[in-house]
């Protein structure tokens, strides 16, 4: 794109040829269903309010509300209650629709000019392009691929959905602008409301945007008008755009997939009122994310910020205009009817009769929806690229020493680059640049305030300057080694021992007890292999052997034992050459793995928060007994970040990215998921215990009685004892931990971790015992 100051000539050149629509700029020919005519909008919102599951779901509401009114008595006597009853009854239904039709007016997006998006395509363009100088870059093979899919997607009259990873708000912009210039009908985005700014939400609603309430709640008649408009969309054709991990990802690699609008579109296609779609995953990725700064203060529990246009403007980063680049890369699309009918026949459930509706019964909604965010999920890591600044912040992540010389980090990063290729993914490309020179650009990119360089030594050296920024792109690469990762981090339970090799070998039944244990506690965080524990426990083993990072020994004949039935490796140990390099491959894989583990030990440290005080406590009280009390899941995760806080300062802590709020989330829903953590499902954590305002259910939690720690007797101090099955989860995390300069694991959490976790839990329990009373003293 010419810029004025620098080709005035060919700046004004490119704006007319944009105002008059010459060329592909013009928009006329698209591939796909007619958009941008005077009365789209109109169109499209009487046929959804035409939908027969709309009108059905207002009757229903109506009949419910009439037969409330009813009950009361509101119609009168006998002789008059039929009349009335109808007649109130179509003045419900009147108020239905006209709602509905509001609703539907404040939701769908409006391609109602041609004239609007060409000088949209261009403004964004110009802006896109300041921001990342290196602009976006494209496979040619899969945007051939695309079109060609598309054209036939549009002979069927079915629709594309976009399924991209969401890491910036950019991400929105950078696939319409690649529709647009491939010629494709530009896809309907759905999009949170909380970008609906003045003049900016009319904007982007004008360009795409289908704007969406953040939760549904109850709301019967909402719910049905999203799902009548996805059915309008897919039952002609339109294309349809969606984030598959729903918010944008903080912490740099994938989310778990969120269900909701995922669910809608699985439910048009299995209630047969869609014929078929295409499912097409997307990856976006970025040299730099502007708003990674604001994700530190967010992850660190700091509120987050209200979405201002203005303010992402203005951004030093974005004003820097040195971001480099964005890499768009698109998986071959599949058929959404096929991926059904292929998990139906994978259940043997395929009969010759069978209904549309059948997979609800014989393979079970909620798995079938799990299945394909997954499988979208493991698709946009397949065609994922992975960046420079990539490369760069990982291998100053994974290095012991606290900074690199600059041939020492040419080195890395090659290996690096090599590592991940052989793995099967993708690194980007730069015209065949010298590996120093892309290196030079990726600094350039990330900045003094992430990378720091020493110049006046013998050679230039650069260190992690924000390490927890930096995490943000060490975690786009963790998903191509999570398996050598688990491996390493289950042998480091022995290598951390120290001594020689004897005393560092691992049998294979431990390694595979510790494998199998860290993956079914990350299960949340990570991508498996759909191949099965034992089998990819294997093949990740031979691989290391491979590489010589390890070395197994076999046995003579093949075992019989049921974990290594396959296999006759009795041990791992780290090989002689790994040994000679100071370990820095094994050490590579752990450093990867060790923010997650902290993060999991954290949370597990802080649910002994949740044991509940002793009797003499002056917390437990008489009238509520203290194992009854519900705390503030909020408080409670707030709490738990202080306690990783203190502990990363006081030294008990090896990372200060494991604070951050969304693993912990995670593993908060690991333990809930276990039955660790008890939701209530009731009354309030307020209403419980001082019968005041209930502030919602779904936010209060306890400590499941069968997982509380036992408390020392009074005269001993009435302190936590290190004990039991919470104990037990707490050391099987630790043993795969980082081990730190001047501690022990099991000795330290239980001393001074521990008390410190205990001080913070009477904390807790106190603040609500004075809410309990100040609500009493309003009864």
């Amino acid at each position: 794109m010419a810029r004025f100051r620098e080709s005035p000539l060919d700046f004004l050149r490119e704006v007319s040829l944009h105002v008059s629509g010459t060329g592909w700029r013009a928009y006329d020919d698209v591939i796909g269903q007619p958009i941008f005519y005077p009365g789209f909008t109109d169109n499209m919102k009487a046929m959804v309010l035409r939908t027969p599951m709309l009108r059905k779901r207002i009757e229903q509401l109506a009949d419910q509300r009439a037969e409330v009114e009813e009950k009361q008595g509101l119609f009168g006597d006998k002789p008059e209650q039929t009349r009335k009853k109808k007649r109130r009854k179509e003045e419900i239904q009147k108020s239905l629709q006209d709602v509905a039709a509001d609703l539907t007016d404040g939701m769908i997006c409006k391609f109602e000019s041609k004239r609007f998006i060409r000088g949209a395509y261009y403004l964004c363009t110009q802006l896109l392009t300041r921001a990342y100088h290196q602009g976006i870059h494209v496979s040619s093979e899969e945007v051939l691929r695309l079109r060609s899919v598309a054209e036939k997607a549009a002979e069927k009259n079915h629709s594309i959905i976009f399924l991209p990873c969401h890491r910036s708000h950019v991400d929105y912009v950078s696939l319409q602008l690649i529709c647009y210039r491939l010629g494709i009908a530009l896809p309907t985005v759905v999009a949170g409301d909380n970008l609906n700014l003045p003049v900016v939400g009319s904007f982007l609603q004008s360009a795409g945007a289908m704007w969406i309430r953040r939760s549904f709640g109850n709301d019967a008649l909402y719910t049905t008008l999203v799902q009548s408009y996805i059915d309008t969309l897919l039952q002609n054709g339109f294309n349809l755009e969606c984030f598959i991990e729903g918010g944008r990802s903080r912490i740099g690699k994938l989310l778990s997939p969120k269900f909701g609008i995922l669910s809608f579109l699985l439910d048009s296609v299995l209630s047969g009122r869609v014929d078929d779609a295409i499912i097409c995953p997307v990856s976006t990725q970025y040299d730099k994310v502007v708003e990674t700064e604001s994700y530190i203060s967010e992850l660190l529990g700091q509120p987050k910020p209200q979405e201002n246009l203005k303010n992402f403007l203005s951004a030093s980063s974005v004003l820097s205009l040195k971001l480099g680049r964005v890499d768009v890369r698109f998986h071959e699309p599949w058929s959404l009817r096929h991926f059904i009918n292929e998990q139906r026949a994978r259940m043997n459930e395929t009969k010759p009769h069978s209904t549309l509706i059948s997979p609800l019964l014989s393979l079970g909604r909620t798995r079938l929806l799990r299945t394909l965010g997954f499988r979208v999920l493991s698709d946009i890591n397949d065609v994922s690229v992975v960046m420079p600044t990539a490369l760069i912040g990982t291998v100053l992540l994974t290095l012991r020493g606290r900074g690199v010389g600059k041939s020492e980090l040419i080195r890395r990063v090659e290996w690096l680059s090599a590592r991940v290729r052989a793995k099967g993914g993708r690194v980007a490309h730069f015209a065949g640049a010298p590996t120093s020179t892309i290196i030079e650009r990726g600094l350039e990119v990330l900045g003094s305030s992430l990378v720091g360089e020493i110049k006046n030594l013998p050679e230039t050296t650069y260190y992690a300057e924000d390490r927890f920024q930096l995490s943000f792109y060490r975690n786009m690469t963790i998903h191509l080694f999570i398996s050598e990762a688990l491996v390493s981090a289950a042998m480091y339970t022995r290598v951390k021992q120290g001594g020689g090799p004897d005393n560092q070998r691992i049998s294979f039944q431990d390694l595979y007890n510790q494998v199998s244990f860290l993956s079914y506690i990350f299960r949340g965080e990570f991508i498996y292999p759909t191949t099965g524990l034992l089998p990819n426990l294997h093949k990740t083993l031979l691989g290391l052997e491979s590489d010589n990072v390890i070395t197994l020994t076999r046995s003579p004949s093949p075992s019989l034992s049921s974990t290594n039935s396959n296999n006759n490796i009795l041990s791992a140990e780290l090989s002689p050459s790994e040994r000679a390099c100071g370990r820095e491959n094994f050490d590579f894989y752990c450093f990867l793995i060790w923010p997650f583990i902290e993060s999991t030990w954290l949370g597990a440290v802080s649910l002994t928060m949740l044991t509940p005080p002793s009797p003499s406590s002056p917390t437990a009280t008489t009238s509520t007994r203290a194992n009854e009390i519900l705390l503030p899941l909020r408080a409670v995760q707030e709490k738990a970040q202080l306690l990783g806080k203190t502990l990363y300062h006081q030294g008990d802590l090896s990372y200060f990215e494991a604070v951050n709020k969304e693993t912990l989330k995670n593993a908060f829903q690991l333990f809930e998921e276990e039955g660790i953590l008890v939701r209530d499902n009731s009354i309030s954590a307020t209403r419980r215990v001082g019968g005041g305002a209930e502030k919602g259910s779904a936010n209060t939690i306890r400590l499941a009685e069968e997982w509380r720690p036992g408390r020392r007797k009074e005269d001993e101090g009435g302190g936590i004892v290190p004990e039991g099955k919470l104990w037990g989860l707490i050391e099987g995390i630790a043993k795969s931990r980082r081990e730190g300069k001047n501690r022990r694991d099991g000795a330290t959490v239980s001393t001074r971790v521990l008390r410190l976790a205990e001080k913070l839990g009477r904390e807790l329990f106190e603040e609500v015992g004075e809410e309990r009373e100040g609500a009493r003293s309003r009864l």
